[in-house]
């Protein structure tokens, strides 16, 4: 290998050192940021949090690596990101703003009927639907009385027989769905 190329590998290895720093100083920047923000950020990723953690990740990369991005730089956006992060959070419990970034819980099964347009809406497919049957130890269908899938993808499964209480009907009344019965038919 002529030194040209390895110039053209390595680089300018004098550079190497400042962006080592800003790597580990952005790093620690985020991991502050997250500290201090809801313990939500990461928790189960919901569609938000997910398009803020990739934001993150790209912008501590970019600054890391790209000559010409500073640390300051790097560290106003990121901030930044995770300021507007927390004010989405709170903003989003009340009302409007939260049916915007939270998609609402889906009845996929109800009295042991697929529903398919909750399904497509929810991006499944009957296959996705018994396999998360499956994953809660359903065998046949007609043992389920409503299967919800929750906003950030759990699920939750009321058995036939089972009596739906207020929580339960709460995901039932932001589905849009109303039970028939006070217990699982």
């Amino acid at each position: 290998m002529e030194v040209a190329d390895m110039a053209e590998l390595v680089g300018g290895a004098s550079g190497l050192g400042w962006v080592a720093l800003k790597a580990v100083l952005m790093f620690a920047l985020a991991v502050i940021g997250f500290r201090l923000g809801e313990r939500r950020t990461l928790a189960q990723l919901g569609a938000f949090d997910f398009a803020v953690a990739v934001a993150v990740g790209a912008i501590i990369g970019r600054t890391s690596t790209a000559s010409t991005a500073s640390f300051a730089t790097g560290a106003v956006a990121l901030v930044t990101l995770l300021v507007a992060h927390r004010a989405v959070s709170k903003l989003r419990r009340g009302g409007w703003l939260g049916r915007l970034v939270d998609s609402p819980p889906r009845v996929l099964v109800a009295h042991g009927q697929l529903n398919g347009d909750a399904l497509a809406r929810a991006g499944l497919t009957v296959g996705d639907a018994y396999a998360l049957l499956r994953e809660q130890g359903i065998s046949r269908i007609d043992d389920v009385a409503y299967l919800l899938y929750e906003t950030k993808g759990a699920v939750t499964l009321v058995r036939r027989g089972e009596n739906v209480g207020p929580i339960i009907q709460s995901g039932l009344d932001a589905a849009g769905y109303e039970s028939d019965h006070a217990q699982a038919a």
